[in-house]
């Protein structure tokens, strides 16, 4: 198209965590599973069934698609998991034994929890934390947890390594709220552990606090390399599905982050390749399909830690990795450099949007063109957005090469104001003095962003952009699909953030 005429501490308490690349495992690569379920100083209501479930799940898991071999993997379950034990594994096991460009996978199924912040590096006053077996409950505060800052030390020692944190745990309370009248009380299939002997009145101000700071005080693992999914946001619960009968039960989000890796239900464009981007849309769906059948549930929104460009990368290898041809299983390798397993994206760069986004369009957002979508090279036309909801609009047109143009908003537009519901925006309107003209030969696509939400996008689709910048499509859009996935705290009830979108394919030949 042309002119014509002129973000660890709060990753850790939202923890879940990137699939790693199947591929043949080499001498380096390590896994850890840990799974605690049975908590001895615990009352027995503490006790959580799916772990024990999760661990053979996801050991089935690395050693099939992820191409882990089964002497790699090390499991500590219950007993097994102690403080002592789970960090010397994660130090000798993980750290030691690898090597930069090795992978290392790292998963926790169990009580997740929050305990008072001892060197002050934490804006709210409280560090997170994991649960081992051994943990106790101390006159004031929980004794014997594993620590954010511990985790940390690790991770540093990992720079280098394809690092995968799956935690399916949570940290954080709102049983206080809207679960129970005693905090201190269990709910079934709930991983948090409430502060001993806290009152209400106390987690209120935490969560509130912590929900003014936008639940950001530590620095972004995606940055250091380590890719993190999450089981819930902050101030969300995890769970044990309680449908199923007890000695049946796994994770709520370690079932649906499996089966989004061991079949093709994630791939929501049908390209044979699942996407990070979809598997994090397919988790989300199944953990909300999972809290509209439960009372207590509320809201559940997994997370997805990583760089921006990782969301259009592959969860797993594709299946068919040798096949070419329609777009089906014509990959390319993400540059990823001295890793030993590199990912893959779809080789059409067109085609490679859908991945990038992962969200199922739902004809929310509609786009038009004033005359067929099969145009020749110097015709003219013009376009229009339509949303069924308000909100601010970010639309981008990408060709076949891989190249991006922000249409919306630009430095010639005059009318940059939210959209109404149902009342279509047309491009370019009287204020621009040109049109659009087809140019270039091939395949491409538009891609209409709508977010109901007041989300800054500034910083990476400025609204003063020009009409003749090319951007790097699959970085450009993964920037803004990262952004959006975010949790949205800027109220009581914690959500993912409101956005929709909508493509158009057109051809120029």
């Amino acid at each position: 198209m042309s002119a014509h005429g002129k973000s660890w501490r709060a990753v850790l308490a939202v923890m879940t965590c990137l699939a790693l690349h199947a591929g043949p495992a080499t001498a380096g690569d390590r896994a850890l599973l840990i799974g605690v379920g049975s908590y001895p100083s615990l009352p027995p209501q503490f006790a959580l069934q799916g772990p024990k479930n999760d661990l053979g799940a996801m050991q089935g898991l690395l050693m099939g698609r992820l191409g882990f071999d089964a002497p790699s993997i090390r499991v500590l379950k219950d007993e097994q998991a102690t403080r002592a034990e789970i960090l010397s594994s994660m130090n000798s096991w993980l750290v030691d034994a690898t090597e930069p460009g090795d992978r290392v996978y790292i998963y926790f199924s169990g009580h997740g929890l929050q305990v008072k912040d001892a060197d002050g590096d934490e804006a709210d006053g409280l560090d997170e934390a994991l649960a081992p077996v051994d943990i106790v409950s101390g006159e004031t505060d929980w004794q014997g947890a594993i620590l954010d800052d511990e985790i940390d030390q690790v991770l540093e020692r990992l720079q280098g390594r394809a690092v995968t944190m799956v935690i399916d745990a949570c940290h954080s309370g709102p049983i206080s709220r809207s679960l129970s009248d005693d905090i201190a009380a269990s709910i079934e299939g709930a991983r948090f552990l409430p502060r001993p002997h806290a009152k209400p009145f106390e987690q209120a101000l935490t969560r509130g606090l912590r929900i003014d700071l936008a639940v950001v005080d530590k620095p972004k693992l995606a940055e250091a390399g380590v890719t993190v999914w999450s089981a819930a946001a902050p101030y969300q619960v995890a769970w044990d599905d309680v449908r199923l009968p007890v000695e049946g039960r796994h994770g709520v989000f370690t079932a649906a982050f499996i089966a989004g890796q061991t079949g093709n239900a994630a791939d929501a464009n049908g390209n044979g390749l699942t996407s990070n981007a979809e598997l994090l849309e397919f988790v989300k769906a199944q953990s909300t399909a999972y809290c509209a059948s439960q009372d207590k549930c509320g809201n559940l929104d997994p997370q997805l830690e990583s760089k921006a460009q990782a969301f259009g990368e592959s969860a797993v290898v594709p299946e068919k990795l040798a096949a070419s041809g329609n777009g089906q299983g014509a990959y390319l390798q993400a540059r990823t450099p001295n890793l030993a397993h590199p990912t893959h994206q779809d080789a059409n760069a067109v085609n490679a949007v859908s991945d990038i986004i992962g969200k199922t369009e739902t004809g929310d957002v509609r786009i038009a063109i004033d005359r067929p979508t099969t145009m020749k090279a110097g015709d003219v036309f013009k376009l229009t957005v339509t949303s069924r909801t308000s909100g601010d609009l970010l639309l981008f047109d990408v060709n076949s090469q891989g190249k991006a143009t922000q249409i919306f908003p630009n430095e010639f537009a005059q009318k940059i104001t939210p959209l109404a519901p149902d009342v279509p925006l047309t491009l370019p309107d009287e204020y621009y003095g040109f049109d659009f003209e087809a140019s270039g030969a091939g395949e491409n696509v538009l891609v209409a962003f709508v977010v109901s939400d007041a989300v800054d996008l500034s910083g990476i689709a400025p609204k003063a952009r020009g009409l003749k910048v090319e951007l790097n499509a699959r970085e450009a859009l993964g920037d803004i699909v990262a952004r959006l996935q975010k949790t949205w705290a800027d109220d009581l009830d914690t959500r993912g953030i409101r956005w929709s979108v909508g493509t158009l394919r057109y051809r120029v030949e």
